[in-house]
């Protein structure tokens, strides 16, 4: 029972951290409906300015006001770098005009961009393992009866709530969360309203690439390690979890990034403990085979 209850928060707190991963890909494929490939390798990215960030901080300032700032500094490089891929890469292919490709360029283009990502990455970086500078402490932070919250674990998980709370918050409250929800059903319609689409197709890209660096930097203070391939596996359980909670629903990201870290926290306390990414694609191929549109998602008509 102890190693269950353990399972299920590390589980919540690891899924925390791809929800974070997860709405990058959410909020790109409810605007654009383009699946960005190239957004594991931007989390990668963040992970590295992360590092670089806070060792330039680490000699003038605390530990923890280093990581903060170094972690500020990582999300505002992740965005530039969105950004640019958009503008760079997307955005010459939306101008074009319809076709019977129209919808496989993007998809290829994001994985050329990732693969160039990559290997820029282990060009620039080397492909060794770099360490993580060891700023949360791993004792217990809290004791629930026969239940220990390790710090890291704990700060994950609040900080993911905090941030996707604000989140949707931004997405229902604000003109520009108006402005993306209006861009996703008709991008037409929304361009004849006055909302400049590129605009916000550019922030979206900024705002989910700086969430990517995010669960980035918590995912390396919590694994001590960065290397230029570490997006690889995020970013497949990332889109897995997006895919699962709806793909273009910001709450089932959350919810899909939640039960993935839960049900690969269990698998681990079975005989095939390396086997979740093996149940990873399973639980793709179910949800793609059982509900299409996740667990939160809705079908659409579409006029061809």
């Amino acid at each position: 029972m102890q190693k269950l209850a353990a399972a299920l928060v590390t589980g919540l707190a690891q899924g925390a951290m791809i929800a974070l991963v997860a709405l990058g890909y959410t909020m790109v494929y409810g605007v654009l409906k383009l699946i960005n490939f190239a957004h594991s390798e931007i989390f990668m990215m963040g992970a590295y300015a992360g590092l670089f960030a806070i060792t330039a901080l680490g000699p003038e300032m605390h530990p923890v006001l280093a990581t903060a700032g170094g972690t500020l500094l990582a999300m505002a490089a992740a965005s530039l770098l969105g950004v640019t891929i958009e503008r760079v890469a997307y955005r010459p292919l939306r101008k074009r005009g319809r076709g019977p490709l129209t919808r496989m360029t993007p998809l290829v283009t994001a994985l050329g961009v990732s693969v160039l990502l990559q290997n820029v990455a282990q060009l620039c970086f080397t492909a060794r393992f770099r360490p993580y500078p060891r700023v949360i402490p791993t004792t217990s932070a809290l004791r629930l009866g026969v239940v220990s919250l390790s710090w890291s674990s704990a700060i994950i998980f609040a900080l993911t709530v905090v941030v996707m709370t604000l989140l949707e918050l931004l997405v229902k409250k604000t003109w520009f969360g108006k402005a993306m929800r209006a861009l996703s059903v008709n991008e037409e319609a929304a361009r004849l309203m006055g909302v400049r689409t590129s605009q916000v197709i550019a922030r979206t890209f900024a705002l989910g690439s700086s969430l990517a660096a995010l669960g980035a930097v918590l995912y390396c203070l919590d694994q001590s390690q960065v290397y230029p391939t570490m997006g690889v596996v995020i970013g497949t359980r990332a889109f897995v979890a997006a895919v699962l909670g709806g793909i273009g629903n910001i709450p089932g990201a959350m919810l899909g990034g939640l039960l993935l870290g839960v049900l690969g926290e269990l698998v681990k306390l079975t005989d095939y403990s390396g086997g979740v990414d093996v149940l990873v694609f399973l639980v793709l191929i179910g949800v793609l085979l059982v509900r299409p549109a996740g667990l939160l998602g809705s079908t659409r008509t579409e006029k061809v």
